[in-house]
C-alpha cells in the first residue's frame, strides 16, 4: 500500500491535525519573537493555522502563503483578512523574487519536503539579508502522544505498520538533526527549543474518530485494514489509553522549533 502524505482536503485535516496546529502556532510565534510590522512568508502553510496566528499576533506588513494543495490555499484565503499573495506551488521552486521577506517560516511541514537541502536554499534566497528563517515540526518519535499510542498499538497487531510510523520515517523531526540541517544551510545564530501543548479529547470516540478521515499516514494505514484488524487496533488503544474521570483523554503534543538568520 502507498503511504499517503498528501493532505488535500481542509475539513478532514482540521479534524485530525488542524485543531492542534492552531494551538501550537501562537506558542511558536511567542518564542520566535520576530517583532511587528514585518514582511512574512509561510511555506507549506496547510490550512492556515500559522498564517492566521501571524496575522493575529504579529501585525505583519504583508503575509504571503504557499502550499502544494489548492484546496488548502483556498481555505487559507478564507482565514486571512489582510491582502496577501496566496500561491499553489513547491518549496523547491518558490515563485517569489530574491530577498522578498524579512521573516520566512514553515510550520509542521519540513518533514514533508522531498529535498530539504534545496528547500532551505530557497528559503534563504527569498529571505532578506539578516532575515529570520524558522520552522517547527512535531516530535513524532517521542512526545506526539496521540500518534505514539496509535503506532505502538498498531505494532501489536501488525509488524508491517512500522513503515508508516512518522517517528521512524522522518529523521528531521529530531532536535539534533534539525540543527544540523540549519547548520549545513549556513544559517547563523541558530536556536532551538521544544514547545508543548495539551491534546485533550472528550472521550475515546473523540480520540478515535479523527483517524477515520483517510488523510495522512495513520488514517491511511487504518483505512487499509480489514474490519477484524481495525477492531483489534481500536480495542488495543482503548486498553492503552488512560481516561480521567468523565472519560477525558489527556495527552501531550510536543513540537521542536528552530530559528536562524541569513546574513
Amino acid at each position: 500500500m502507498e503511504i499517503n502524505d498528501v493532505w488535500k482536503a481542509g475539513d478532514p485535516y482540521e479534524y485530525f491535525m488542524g485543531r492542534w496546529s492552531s494551538l501550537m502556532a501562537p506558542k511558536f510565534l511567542k518564542w520566535l519573537n520576530a517583532g511587528l510590522g514585518k514582511n512574512w512568508l509561510d511555506v507549506g502553510c496547510g490550512t492556515g493555522a500559522l498564517s492566521e496566528s501571524i496575522e493575529q499576533h504579529c501585525k505583519p506588513m504583508s503575509l504571503s502563503c504557499i502550499d502544494q494543495s489548492e484546496g488548502f490555499i483556498e481555505q487559507v484565503k478564507q482565514r486571512i483578512l489582510i491582502t496577501g499573495q496566496f500561491r499553489v506551488g513547491s518549496v523547491e521552486n518558490l515563485p517569489f523574487k530574491n530577498e522578498s521577506f524579512e521573516v520566512v517560516v514553515s510550520g509542521l511541514a519540513l518533514n514533508f519536503f522531498q529535498n530539504l537541502e534545496k528547500a532551505l536554499s530557497e528559503l534563504k534566497r527569498v529571505s532578506r539579508p539578516n532575515g529570520v528563517i524558522a520552522a517547527y515540526v512535531w516530535d513524532y518519535s517521542d512526545r506526539m502522544d496521540f500518534l505514539r499510542y496509535f503506532w505502538d498499538a498498531a505494532y501489536q497487531i501488525d509488524s508491517k505498520s512500522k513503515v508508516f510510523d512518522e517517528g521512524l520515517r522522518f529523521p528531521i523531526c529530531n532536535s539534533e538533526n534539525l540543527i544540523k540541517a540549519f547548520e549545513k544551510a549556513n544559517l547563523k545564530n541558530i536556536e532551538s527549543t521544544k514547545l508543548d501543548i495539551e491534546t485533550n479529547f472528550k472521550n475515546f470516540d473523540d480520540y478515535w474518530n479523527p483517524f477515520l478521515g483517510g488523510q495522512g499516514p495513520a488514517p491511511s494505514y487504518l483505512a487499509s485494514l480489514d474490519s477484524e484488524h481495525k477492531e483489534a487496533l481500536k480495542s488495543n488503544l482503548q486498553e492503552r489509553l488512560k481516561s480521567e474521570s468523565g472519560g477525558f483523554v489527556k495527552l501531550l503534543a510536543r513540537a521542536i522549533a528552530i530559528k536562524g538568520k541569513f546574513k
